[in-house]
């Protein structure tokens, strides 16, 4: 490739990207360089100012063309722009709580790590949501994967925190064996890795029948191994240790940014080539209509899994993977549905889930960083000790059950009726999903009577950070006027990024 080539690129359709890549790079020297005696806490500033820059130029790219460079590997259209706007307010929403994060061991010295090992996570899951081929898939899949195995860790002389990682190491290992495997069928079948290209062979050989198998065998072990990145039931396995030993900002960046970069990779690969080829030699469904079955098992089976284990959990981070895991399932439904709305009652649950999820964690970072424990009954009382504080951790977890007024029930509903509208109804999973809401609520509530109905075991009013009031208020702000008025972020997706027309373009 000359340099006449290299020039021709239209390289600002990776503004953000770039962005992302120089402030990572900038705070890895700065740590580098820095004393030791330093306080890498203000380093969080200027990662949130990258990140901010970051949106904007996002913004700016949403009135342009889709556009592809890099021979197809990176394409810049409107599912890529609409995903990575969240991927950006949630990482900027973390970075603010890493700020505030302030444990009483083994987080101090490797501040300055974390920092820039984020932005290399979030690079990763960015680049995810713009790949046209299966190589810068798998590059932005592992650049996050492993970012988030140190990070898990960061708390070196931690056990709860060496014990995620190895978990976290080891089962990411396992799942990226098995994407690989089905990937490498793929390649092998069609002979090319870019995706549009890889959509139009298969087509042509899914009408003869014969490859049918393969093509089976490749789909059922890419949807298995990303199944361990979503932390959907049975592959749930690492979601609950993770979770509760990693550092809390950690948790909230593996239980929003990462979990959209997983949903992101399963729609690329899925839709893109699995959504037009032929399901049957009579080519009446497509092959995703034929086997969407074991999209509906996986997501049937996250629900009820998540929301009846989490009934036991005494650990708050703990129930809260748990919850996260039903919560894929949900998703799932609408992956598996394949309706008219598919693409916007994904889009607009993960906006909510993560307005809710991260104001969440921002409360229980500040509780349990403050009682050094992480049982539920430290939650006991905090009506009494901070009113406010108590009233918007309600709403969070009033959405996250999917009460109606908030964002999380206007989330659900987008999903149950795009279940329904298809020929045939998804029947079943539409009633899995009102009983596993159901199930929701007792261990939900049971946070609510510890906060409102139990004595609390000191009367020391709680002192907010300035970081973390920003998040709970931002997240309290979007999770009650998507709630009210859900045509808010609806009309705003449709007009920036249309109906998502050039996805398969």
């Amino acid at each position: 490739m000359n340099a006449d080539t290299l020039l021709s690129y239209q390289w600002g359709q990776m503004a953000p990207e770039f962005i992302i890549l120089g402030v990572a790079a900038l705070l890895s020297l700065l740590d580098l360089f820095l004393p030791k005696s330093y306080n890498r806490r203000s380093l969080a500033w200027i990662a949130l100012v990258g990140i901010l820059i970051a949106v904007l130029s996002l913004i700016g790219l949403f009135d342009s063309k889709t556009a592809s460079i890099l021979h197809d590997t990176f394409r810049l259209d409107s599912f890529g722009k609409a995903f990575k706007l969240i991927l950006l307010i949630g990482a900027a929403c973390v970075i603010v709580l890493a700020e505030s994060y302030d444990p009483r061991e083994g987080f101090k010295k490797y501040r300055g790590e974390f920092y820039y090992l984020f932005l290399t996570g979030l690079l990763g899951a960015m680049v995810m949501t713009s790949s046209g081929d299966l190589i810068t898939l798998f590059v932005g899949l592992e650049l996050l994967s492993v970012s988030s195995y140190i990070l898990a860790g960061m708390r070196k002389k931690h056990a709860g925190s060496n014990e995620a990682a190895i978990k976290y190491v080891i089962n990411g290992g396992i799942s990226t064996a098995i994407t690989l495997f089905g990937m490498s069928y793929l390649y092998g079948l069609t002979g090319t890795t870019n995706l549009m290209e890889m959509k139009d062979v298969m087509t042509a050989q899914a009408a003869s029948g014969q490859y049918m198998y393969l093509y089976g065998l490749a789909f059922f072990m890419v949807l298995v191994g990303l199944s361990f990145k979503l932390a959907s039931a049975p592959f749930h396995m690492w979601a609950p240790d993770v979770y509760q030993g990693s550092p809390t900002p950690v948790t909230a960046f593996l239980s929003v940014v990462s979990k959209t970069a997983g949903f992101v990779i399963l729609l690329r690969i899925l839709l893109t080539l699995f959504l037009t080829m032929p399901g049957d030699e009579s080519q009446t469904f497509s092959f995703l209509e034929t086997h969407s079955i074991y999209i509906s098992c996986l997501a049937g089976i996250s629900i009820i899994a998540g929301n009846v284990i989490a009934l036991r959990q005494r650990n708050i981070k703990r129930m809260f993977a748990y919850s996260s895991i039903a919560h894929a399932g949900y998703i799932l439904v609408a992956i598996s549905a394949l309706g008219y709305f598919t693409f916007d009652a994904v889009w607009f649950y993960l906006m909510a889930y993560l307005l809710m999820n991260l104001g969440a964690f921002a409360v229980i970072q500040l509780i349990t960083d403050a009682s050094n424990s992480e049982d539920i009954a430290d939650f006991a009382g905090l009506y009494r000790r901070s009113p406010l504080l108590a009233a918007g951790f309600a709403v969070f977890i009033l959405s996250l059950a999917g009460i109606p007024g908030t964002a999380g029930f206007i989330g659900k509903l987008n999903i149950f009726m795009n279940a329904l509208m298809t020929d045939p109804g998804h029947f079943v999973l539409a009633s899995i999903m009102i009983g596993g809401t159901v199930i929701s609520y007792f261990y939900y509530f049971g946070i609510m009577t510890q906060m409102f109905f139990r004595p609390a075991a000191t009367t020391e009013k709680i002192k907010v950070p300035a970081g973390i009031g920003t998040v709970v208020v931002i997240a309290l702000a979007g999770t009650i006027l998507f709630g009210v008025a859900p045509n808010t972020a609806l009309d705003f997706l449709h007009h920036n990024f249309g109906s998502f027309n050039d996805f398969l373009k």
